[in-house]
Order: structure tokens, then sequence, then C-alpha cells
């Protein structure tokens, strides 16, 4: 996967990166895999503002992408990959034997007409899902499940991947794409690889219009609000809430920067080393 970019003939072409597309093979998606999507503009059921900044946006369908890989022993062809909206990576579209067809995350590296399978005995190659126990140490995998049988929850962003680096007790040690190293049961199932579009990060939109088309609405700082609609709003000038050098907070008077992880939090068993170590 590669980036364009442009030549500076407008405002918007200036920092303009976008990616080329190049490995795309299907414009449409498959019509049995897809299903409507309403958007919501960030309100709950009540029509109340829950999440800020969302709303308008180009129209979408959800395409049905399969995390938990649960056809064991049958292999599959990879017939196309495709673009999906709803996520950063894109998708291979996967035939089985018995015509049967699915989306997968597409790993990079995988090509159309490369034969993709799921099983405990399966060969380590990109695409392939198996349990933590039979991959082999130092491998790179994606799509990581929490429980067994749950379905794939970890590592499925554009360009992620996580590490085998050890097995001890039952449990596999995974280092995360954060840095942390934290315990899996190693019956819980992983795909081979690295997420493909790995040039995600380095994109740039160039333009407030393209953001849109994205569904997000436009932020405006607290700092430039008045005291009655953010707690950093009012005073003379640039000023930290009134004037006065105060921690900055989010509108509801949370003070940004603290940790926010839950203490004494169930998952705190499995996790060997965070991610930020003295």
């Amino acid at each position: 996967m590669s980036l364009k970019s442009f030549k500076p003939v407008t405002p918007a072409n200036r920092y303009k990166i976008l990616p080329t597309f190049d490995e795309i093979t299907k414009s449409t998606p498959e019509k049995s895999l897809c299903r409507p999507l309403k958007k919501s503009g960030g309100r709950n059921n009540n029509g109340r503002i829950t999440t800020r900044h969302i709303g308008g946006g180009h129209k979408r369908q959800y395409r049905l992408v399969d995390f938990k890989r649960n056809r064991f022993d049958d292999v599959a062809t990879v017939i196309a990959i495709e673009y999906d909206p709803n996520r950063t990576c894109r998708i291979a579209l996967i035939q089985y034997t018995d015509g049967a067809k699915s989306y997968i995350l597409a790993p990079n590296g995988l090509i159309v007409g490369a034969k993709v399978e799921s099983g405990e005995k399966v060969a380590p190659k990109v695409g392939n899902a198996m349990p933590l126990k039979s991959v082999p140490l130092g491998t790179s995998v994606h799509n990581i499940e929490i429980r067994p049988g749950s379905g794939g929850k970890v590592a499925r962003a554009a360009g992620q991947q996580a590490v085998v680096s050890n097995r001890e007790g039952g449990y596999a040690l995974i280092k995360m794409p954060s840095g942390e190293i934290r315990k899996f049961n190693e019956n819980c199932f992983c795909t081979i690889g690295q997420v493909g579009n790995t040039q995600h990060m380095n994109e740039v939109s160039g333009k407030a219009g393209r953001t849109r088309w994205m569904g997000v609405r436009p932020t405006v700082r607290g700092m430039c609000m008045n005291p009655v609609d953010h707690p950093n709003g009012g005073g003379e000038g640039k000023s930290k809430s009134g004037g006065g050098r105060q921690h900055l907070k989010s509108p509801w008077g949370h003070v940004k920067g603290q940790k926010t992880r839950r203490l004494r939090k169930q998952s705190d068993s499995v996790i060997v080393q965070r991610r930020k170590t003295k």
C-alpha cells in the first residue's frame, strides 16, 4: 500500500496525502454480506448528544466481517481485496469450497488467489487463524480473542500487530501494539500476520470538507468559549480557565491528563507489564 501527494495548485492540495488504493481489486461490496447502517449523530435513545462532534457524512453499508473464523480445517480462497468505509484496514473477500463467502481483515501480504484456513494444526502463514498455543514464538499476530470463542477483539486497526513472546501455565504472553505485555488464554484464536494498510497513519486529509465527508463535525476549543459554556472559558486573552493557571478540564469538569483506568479492575491480573513503565 502506497501514498500519493499532489501538486500544490490549491490550498487543499498543498499538504494532502492520500492512499493510492492500488491493492483494491473489487470496487463494489458483496451484497449478501452488507447490512444497513443508520447514523446516530452522536445521540442516544432519548435524542440527547452523548458523543460530540459526530454528524453528517457519506452513507455507508456495514460489511459483515468474520472475526471468529470458526470454520475449522476448511480451505478458503481469497477472491478480492476491498475497501471498507467502516474501518481503517482493508478487508478480503474469501470463498469456501462449498461456495459460501465471507469477509476477513486483510493482513499485509495477502493477495488474490491465496489460500487461508482456520484450525489447530494449520500452517502459521499469513491469513491463517489458529489458537495461541499453536503459534510459534516471535510471530506477529492480529485479531486476537480475549476469551476463547468470543471472536477477535485485539489488534484489528490498520498496521497493528501483536507478538507472541512466551507461554506459561496455560497462558500466552502477548506484547500488545501499545507495548503492554498481557496474558491471554492459550486456546484463544488469532490470525497470523500484520493488519494491512500500514501507511494509514501517514495520510493527511488536506481540507475540512473531507473530514465532514467522514462524519466528523467541527471541534471548538473550550478556551475559546465563555465561562458559562466550558470550565476553561473566559479570561482576557489566552488564559487557562478564567485567567488562572488551572488544569485543563473537559466540558464536565474532569481534569485532563489524569489516569482514567478503574482501580482494581478485573483484568489487572492478566497484565504482566504496563505500556508505561517507570
